[in-house]
């Protein structure tokens, strides 16, 4: 019996751009993210890099609202977190990690996202900004035991606003 293949952060690869001044200088790389998810009920997280796409495994088969009151009760509640990696002078961190609210109802197949809201925190997440201030406490204890857990060194050399923001 095989095991399964853990899912890992994206690698940080070199800049495709580097070397050139040409067409997509300046332009953000995809490479460096990871959609990590947090379910609230179960208490756990995962990587899901389909969610990059909108095609994770809790997104699928699900026709998402935009409104939370349209969705019907019984909705779980999910955290999409965009962590994004980057090289420092002493190795990788932890630069840009922002959340986004979604629910669930899986037997009704709705749910509850905002897209744009996911896209703008992918963006800022690439950006190195920290939002996460805005996740219940049990979330950001989840999502800080999860990013410690894959690489405490990452975790130590990642800055001091994401520490605090995902303090209990």
């Amino acid at each position: 019996m095989e095991k399964k293949k853990k899912v890992q952060f994206n690698i940080i690869k070199n800049d495709p751009t580097d070397g050139h001044k040409g067409f997509g200088k300046g332009a953000l790389s995809l490479e460096n993210v990871s959609p990590v998810f947090i379910d609230v009920e179960e208490g756990e997280a995962f990587i899901d890099i389909g969610a990059m796409h909108a095609r994770s495994a809790v997104e699928k088969g699900i026709k998402f609202l935009p409104n939370k009151e349209e969705v019907p009760e019984g909705a779980k509640p999910f955290w999409l977190v965009w962590v994004t990696i980057d090289q420092g002078a002493e190795g990788p961190f932890y630069t840009g990690v922002t959340a986004c609210e979604m629910t669930v109802n899986r037997e009704k197949r709705r749910g509850y996202k905002s897209l744009p809201e996911h896209v703008n925190r992918m963006d800022k997440s690439l950006k190195g900004h920290i939002i996460v201030d805005h996740m219940d406490a049990p979330s950001k204890k989840i999502l800080k035991d999860f990013l410690r857990g894959h690489n405490e060194e990452v975790w130590n050399r990642s800055s001091e606003e994401l520490k605090e923001g995902l303090a209990e």
